[in-house]
């Protein structure tokens, strides 16, 4: 074999290497420059539209905007990942929903100080209620209805299943604003700022802003899922809805609510229903699971004035802190009420049947600034009951509940901001009875629940730090 010499030999590979560069550097010359290019069709604003099915994995990058026109499905087996900082934005016109079928999976993880945010689509001082649809997540956990009912509004036939862990990913520091469009013209069309149907434990909510939604701020429909530090903001139906077999646990809510609108159907703190009348039980799952959902630290909030009675500005008025009705088992431990024309409403005597075996529990509750702190309706008949039996059950020994009047309010120790509708501040006063007495046993002392001292949403610390916006009608996105 030929050899050369070394100099040779590395001169003449310095001119290989050197030409094999300057080919490389020509070609990237020709390349077209896409780093700059939207990922997909814009609109004239140039936010990138997502409409129809999703199909294929797909992440959307804090460095374009989005716009949802229709119904944008995350389909079985897909991943939808969200960048931390993305902004999407909901048509009205089309009525932009998000909707993460079972087997699909959202990961949607913003940062305290970088969230991610849904909201409306027109420009600020202009959005109102109903803009948009809503965040809807559908799973394949137990419901007591069956397998093939329909969703509200319109959005498809089928939700829940047998997986109790189901998993349909995670959404944490995400904001969603002036969703809850009316999708058809039948009653009951909206959907909600954030609407879980048939979610499993396996998927992770923590810390999750819904404001001005034009239905209740957050609905559970039957699953597992659980979820920590959520606030409903200034919305039209209820804050808390519980429905066909709900069974997660929940710990750090807070509402605060505009008493100049209410929804047609009185609005409500919680409103946990079983289904519909709730007894007797039928259907495919003959009615079970019941739905018992466990609550701790939560705080709702209407006015530090006068419990608003008459007609609000929007279609209807303010009604209950907690109603609880048609064979519901819910708990409530460690909660706060301040400012709704009634307190606790129980009702009905398949209710109440489960209040007496102990399936639904209330300790460590307040209630504040009330004109009927206590309320029976549908308590006649087999098993019925008094305002007085549900007035000896509410203040029994060891569930350490308490009824505040008005003129006694300023007892609780709460800022006097806690009521400022886009500067809220939370965090009770130094030497507020809310920050001990808060009690864990029985269904509490699930390892879920951290075991707190106080009642209410806030201790000493305000967790709503950094990522919420209580002003999103003047926030430039």
């Amino acid at each position: 074999m030929k050899r050369f010499p070394k100099l040779l030999l590395l001169a003449m590979l310095a001119v290989t290497s050197s030409a094999s560069l300057s080919s490389c550097e020509d070609n990237n010359d020709n390349a077209p420059d896409t780093s700059n290019q939207p990922s997909g069709p814009t609109d004239p604003t140039g936010r990138v539209i997502l409409s129809g099915d999703i199909t294929a994995n797909r992440t959307l990058r804090a460095n374009e905007k989005y716009l949802l026109q229709g119904f944008v499905r995350v389909k079985d087996g897909i991943t939808l990942t969200i960048e931390p900082g993305t902004k999407i934005f909901g048509d009205q016109d089309t009525k932009g929903t998000l909707v993460v079928e079972r087997g699909g999976k959202i990961i949607a993880e913003g940062t305290q100080t970088n969230p991610i945010v849904f909201t409306s689509a027109k420009a600020p001082g202009s959005r109102k209620y109903g803009d948009w649809g809503g965040v809807v997540l559908v799973g394949r956990a137990p419901i007591n209805q069956p397998l093939t009912t329909e969703m509200e509004g319109g959005i498809g036939i089928g939700f829940g299943g047998t997986v109790a862990n189901d998993n349909s990913g995670s959404l944490k520091y995400v904001r969603i604003e002036f969703a809850g469009i009316p999708l058809s013209t039948r009653d009951n069309s909206e959907i909600n700022g954030l609407t879980l149907y048939g979610v499993g434990s396996g998927t992770q909510i923590d810390y999750v802003q819904v404001s001005y939604s034009g239905d209740d701020s957050f609905e559970w429909f039957g699953g597992t899922v659980n979820a920590k530090h959520l606030v409903a903001h200034r919305g039209w139906d209820d804050d808390f809805d519980t429905d066909f077999g709900y069974t997660g646990k929940v710990q750090y809510a807070v509402s605060l609510r505009d008493p100049a609108f209410a929804d047609f159907s009185a609005s409500n703190g919680f409103e946990s229903d079983n289904f519909n009348p709730g007894t007797p039980a039928t259907g495919d799952n003959a009615g079970f699971p019941l739905t018992a959902p466990i609550f701790s630290n939560v705080s709702v909030f209407v006015t530090g004035g006068t419990p608003p009675t008459t007609q609000a500005s929007g279609s209807g008025v303010y009604q209950s802190a907690m109603h609880i009705r048609r064979n519901t088992a819910i708990s409530i431990y460690n909660s706060v009420f301040v400012g709704q024309p009634e307190g606790l409403r129980m009702d009905g005597v398949a209710t109440w049947a489960n209040v007496q075996s102990g399936a639904v529990n209330l300790k460590g509750v307040v209630l504040a600034n009330n004109n009927t702190p206590l309320a029976v309706r549908n308590n006649t008949g087999s098993g019925s009951f008094t305002a007085d039996d549900l007035t000896t059950w509410f203040n029994a020994a060891g569930k350490n509940n308490s009824i505040i009047p008005s003129a006694s309010l300023s007892s609780l120790g709460l800022n006097t901001a806690s009521f400022s509708l886009t500067t809220p501040s939370f965090l009770p006063q130094t030497g507020s009875s809310l920050l001990t007495g808060a009690i864990f046993d029985g269904k509490a002392s699930d390892a879920f629940f951290d075991k707190v001292t106080f009642k209410g949403a806030f201790g000493t610390e305000n967790w709503m730090q950094g990522w919420t916006n209580f002003d999103p009608q003047n926030t430039a996105y």
